[in-house]
């Protein structure tokens, strides 16, 4: 399977007798997955099956789709309210009768609300239905082209991935060879400690410092942290390989590399090492930046 980002834009259009429809998809990052739709008044049975079709293809993410709908080929009527005309007309020759005053103008009668009224066609039913059809027909192509633009952008997200990866593993093999874990570079330390010991104590207690060169040596010691480190690095490897929903299992396997990271940055007692862990949780972090947008 193909990785999937969880962003993403589609559109598209339709037409079907007098309707003419077109859907805008939107679809963002999010811990689940979830529609918002907008729909006109009357077209609100296209939910469900928009609902059901999206959660079939989608996983992860956050979906606005609104549906904008015009009547095209349909022509409002003008129609004269006769009995509201013929109240304001008897209104005014009353007050005719009482006031000096001009007698309304047509222009005036017909400018007074209520007095012309535009009519809506009829709808029909059948076309209606086809029309709902057609739409939904749109919908299934939107939401085809949303998720090819969310593979598109998954695949380059994978190869930053396999990238950040391969980062990762120059870093834990520079970590690796770094001169503060060679046997020698420990047995000078453990001298030094030994040394300093030695003269703050006013006798020699071979427990103590027994003590102090095993925890000197547990400490110098990140061969566990960098074996954790290069299994995450293939497990890794293997699910990216694979593809599919892994955005929260990729995440998860980040907060693991980070902590093993901090392990070893806390272990360290040589430059080198330091830095490496440094450039190190920094691309762990790159990396964990990048898994927050797939599906």
């Amino acid at each position: 399977m193909a990785l999937s980002s969880m962003t993403g834009f589609a559109r598209s259009h339709g037409a079907s007798g007098p309707y003419a429809f077109e859907w805008e998809l939107k679809s963002v990052n999010a811990k689940g997955f979830d529609l918002r739709m907008r729909l006109p008044p009357g077209w609100d049975d296209l939910e469900a099956v928009a609902r059901k079709r999206a959660g079939e293809l989608l996983s992860r993410g956050t979906v606005y789709a609104n549906l904008n709908v015009k009547r095209t080929s349909s022509v409002s009527t003008v129609r004269i309210n006769e009995e509201v005309l013929a109240s304001i007309v008897k209104v005014a020759g009353v007050l005719a009768g009482k006031i000096d005053a001009v007698a309304p103008s047509i222009d005036g009668l017909l400018g007074i609300k209520g007095v012309i009224e535009v009519v809506e066609p009829e709808s029909n039913e059948a076309e209606d239905k086809a029309a709902r059809a057609a739409a939904a027909a749109a919908f299934e192509q939107a939401l085809t082209d949303l998720v090819e633009m969310r593979r598109r952008e998954g695949a380059t997200l994978g190869q930053i991935l396999i990238q950040r990866m391969d980062e990762i593993e120059r870093l834990a093999k520079k970590a690796e060879g770094a001169p503060g874990r060679k046997p020698e570079a420990i047995r000078a330390r453990l001298a030094e400690q030994i040394a300093a010991l030695l003269e703050s104590s006013e006798r020699f207690d071979p427990d103590r410092l027994n003590q102090e060169a095993i925890m000197i040596a547990a400490k110098a010691d990140i061969r566990e942290e960098l074996d954790r480190i290069a299994s995450h690095i293939s497990q890794a490897r293997e699910m990216i390989g694979k593809g599919g929903p892994i955005g929260r299992r990729l995440d998860f396997l980040a907060q693991e590399f980070n902590r093993e990271v901090n392990t070893c940055c806390s272990k360290s007692n040589d430059l080198e090492l330091t830095n490496a862990g440094l450039e190190m949780k920094n691309v762990v972090e790159q990396f964990r930046e990048q898994v927050q947008n797939l599906e």
